[in-house]
């Protein structure tokens, strides 16, 4: 069952439980981990999210485009990334420093991933590309530094392959996810810490 294009899945942001990193496969967990961490860091303090639950809302169907119009507000500051295996399907956490999360655009490329700065085509793992694009964000703090200490990260998830970070340029910032083929897909916003939350299911 999907719903309509366009429909927002939930229509205030909720403060739900998410499964640990444990779920995930050993690898994935382990790299993942370090990243909220490391992240965590350059962002200014030790994260503390509030567990992600499964969300329970329908899935997209993969030729929908999610989108919110992008706020008049300062960039918001991506502090860590981490996907995990759930039930039924696969999930990416963007979590970002206290504030309003950005606006966002999650719709599947029709071609190749290309890097922001260099237009270079970027390959990323994987049979289909699913991109979320976020704006304004950073992710580098003022003085440069990377808030995610990989900008590419492969998996070894029952749908998810591969996880890329092709634009921090600004005050954008675009990750694409590759996944073994075109997948319903689905995204939440939670609070306590802001976090977007890309389920894509198997």
């Amino acid at each position: 069952m999907y719903a309509a294009g366009g429909q927002r899945l939930l229509s205030s942001r909720q403060h739900i439980q998410e499964k640990p990193l444990l779920n995930a496969r050993p690898m994935t967990a382990l790299l993942l981990t370090t990243a909220l961490f490391l992240g965590a860091c350059a962002g200014g303090g030790p994260a503390s999210p509030a567990p992600e639950a499964d969300a329970g809302a329908p899935f997209l169907a993969p030729a929908e485009v999610r989108e919110t119009p992008t706020p008049g507000i300062p960039p918001a500051l991506l502090t860590a990334v981490r996907a995990a295996e759930h039930p039924g399907f696969d999930r990416v956490v963007f979590e970002f420093a206290e504030g309003p999360l950005p606006g966002y655009r999650v719709a599947y490329l029709q071609g190749p991933a290309h890097d922001c700065g260099s237009g270079d085509e970027k390959p990323v793992a994987g049979g289909a590309l699913l991109e979320v694009t976020l704006r304004p964000a950073n992710a580098h703090t003022e003085k440069g530094e990377p808030t995610i200490p990989f900008r590419e990260q492969p998996l070894t998830l029952p749908v998810l392959r591969e996880i890329d970070r092709t634009c921090d340029f600004e005050a954008v910032v675009t990750w694409v996810l590759g996944v073994s083929s075109q997948k319903p897909f689905r995204v939440t916003e939670l609070s306590g810490p802001p976090r977007l939350v890309v389920d894509v299911e198997r």
